[in-house]
């Protein structure tokens, strides 16, 4: 199992932006990949973005392509996800996975 600790949610007004950071104990070894998702009030929890570990390659959910951007600190096993242009539908908590592994989640509130 691999500890993940999440950081840098909070309340912004709709067009603000938050950082958001996750710290790993160790590199994604099984699948190689870091992967954020959200999971809104009332509603499952749904893919925003990943990275691939060693190439830093990328992929993200529609809803938030162009508005956010992920990238990650091999040196420090550290993602991040860059969160611009927000918009009232992006309030959710907000988690960090890599492998079988989930953080605790850090909460985003944005206000129209």
């Amino acid at each position: 199992q691999v500890q993940l600790i999440e950081s840098g949610g909070g309340s912004v007004q709709a067009g603000g932006s938050l950082r958001l950071s996750c710290v790993a104990s160790r590199p994604p070894f099984s699948t190689h990949i870091m992967r954020w998702f959200r999971q809104a009030p009332g509603k499952e929890r749904e893919f925003v973005a990943l990275i691939t570990w060693s190439g830093g390659s990328t992929s993200y959910a529609g809803s938030v392509k162009g508005r956010f951007t992920i990238s990650r600190d091999k040196a420090t096993n550290s993602g991040y996800l860059q969160m611009s242009s927000l918009k009232p539908e992006d309030t959710a908590v907000y988690y960090c996975n890599v492998d079988s592994s989930w953080g605790q989640g850090t909460q985003v509130t944005v206000s129209s």
